[in-house]
């Protein structure tokens, strides 16, 4: 007699599909456990087992072993025991292959395919023993293992405490602390090589040379012609500072030609480096106020006669 309801629908999930398989596979592993409702009649109450009665019913059996209970309790069968770790299961898993046990008889007793008994019977490939230490009485996905092998042995240990402390050993939060590791603590990145130089290296250094000495003769070229274009310069700024300062024909320029207009007032208002920084260092707050007046100041502009 069962002594309590199972959930509508518990035969759909995969703890029960396992349970199935794994009685299918290889029998029933833990008994159940009954105690006796009245001492005169041989009726039973099951206290723990109600999902392996279920699954031996599925397959069609009338018979299973059973443990006498001496105390009407549940907690100590379905609380009072230790969940088989990870890393115990990837133990076991090896030691069964070990023992001539094939994968696929495993696959079919998990009720897993034969890719995932692969990943667990791999688990620990890659993961320096200290981190395989702090991991032995975790539970966590196999997917973790497989960041970890992305870092180097010292950075191993260090994720996983990070992951035991926050109390989440799972798959995101190691991918995130592999993204957060620097290059040089990752074995899945290869360090940066310098760059080789492609071609021949004497046919770089001649054209480096005649690139070199075009840019001289440009600058020889400047140096020459620097006295008379500022020459020009002022000469220009001077009739042109003149010419918009006319009334007239400043508002026929605004009327007609601004973009003419806005071309002579910047040559006008065009300031030397050497009176820029002169101006600076008489006042720096009011370096530009004494440039404007430099330029409006009639004795720097040139006369008719020249």
């Amino acid at each position: 007699m069962p002594s309590k309801k199972v959930p509508d629908g518990v035969m759909t999930t995969r703890k029960f599909k396992q349970i199935l398989s794994s009685i299918k596979e290889i029998g029933l592993i833990e008994p159940l456990s009954i105690i006796p409702t009245d001492d005169q009649n041989e009726t039973f109450l099951l206290l723990d087992g109600n999902l392996r009665v279920l699954a031996l019913k599925e397959l069609g059996e009338d018979q299973a072993p059973c443990l006498i209970a001496k105390d009407f309790e549940t907690y100590t069968y379905n609380h009072r025991i230790n969940r088989l770790s990870t890393v115990q299961e990837h133990y076991m898993l090896r030691r069964a292959i070990d023992k001539g046990v094939s994968k696929e008889r495993l696959a079919r007793a998990f009720n897993v395919n034969l890719s995932a008994i692969n990943t667990r019977v791999n688990l620990l490939h890659g993961v320096c023993p200290q981190a395989v230490e702090l991991l032995q009485d975790q539970q966590f996905n196999p997917e973790v293992t497989r960041f970890l092998r992305k870092m180097k042995a010292a950075r191993q240990v260090e994720a996983v405490e990070l992951m035991i402390a926050a109390d989440k050993i799972t798959g995101p939060h190691a991918e995130a602390l592999l993204k957060a590791t620097p290059p040089e603590q990752r074995t899945d990145t290869a360090p940066s090589k310098p760059d080789i130089p492609q071609g021949d290296p004497l046919e770089k250094i001649v054209k480096l040379e005649k690139e070199m000495s075009q840019v001289q003769t440009k600058y020889k070229d400047a140096e020459a012609n620097y006295g008379s274009d500022l020459l020009n310069l002022v000469v220009a700024r001077g009739y042109l500072s003149k010419l918009i300062s006319t009334p007239t024909v400043k508002d026929y320029l605004t009327q007609n030609h601004p973009d003419i207009l806005d071309t002579f007032e910047l040559v006008v208002n065009t300031v030397s480096m050497d009176d820029a920084v002169s101006a600076e260092e008489r006042d720096p707050n009011t370096g530009s106020d004494d440039a404007d007046a430099d330029k409006d100041d009639p004795s720097d502009e040139p006369s008719d006669d020249e």
